[in-house]
């Protein structure tokens, strides 16, 4: 089995609805993605992925959908008063979590027919959340 991965880099705000703790309140991060791609056979180019294909595929997405941006819950009140000011957000069904944000990315890249087997989500320098799907999830 070969395992490529790239790394993505990204600034954004958000905050956690439900939850008792600093994340209640609107804050940023600076993100850091691993994206990585497994495969039994190489291709003809003795490549699993090609490193250009897998990092302009994810990054090009997360540069229009996510960087920069507030990443909120969908309902989250904070909506209303953002999208009146005209900023730009990101919006989810669930809270904009380490987990949430690692899924999430997962499956932006399989719905790009990359065969990802894993999501390393860190928010911060120290604190990750991986995702990791089952057989039936890969494209």
């Amino acid at each position: 089995m070969y395992a490529v991965s790239t790394e993505i880099h990204f600034s954004y705000g958000h905050r956690l609805m439900d939850y008792e703790g600093k994340c209640a309140h609107p804050h940023g991060h600076n993100a850091r993605v691993e994206v990585e791609v497994a495969a039994e056979m190489l291709d003809a180019a003795d490549m699993a992925l090609d490193f250009t294909v897998l990092k302009h595929t994810v990054q090009r997405w997360v540069d229009t959908e996510l960087d920069h941006k507030m990443i909120l819950r969908r309902d989250d009140p904070l909506v209303a008063a953002l999208n009146g000011l005209g900023e730009p957000m990101y919006l989810m069904d669930s809270n904009p979590t380490a987990e949430s944000l690692a899924r999430l990315i997962y499956q932006i890249a399989a719905d790009h027919s990359i065969r990802v087997s894993s999501v390393r989500f860190w928010e911060t320098p120290t604190s990750y959340a991986t995702y990791v799907a089952g057989p039936a999830a890969s494209p």
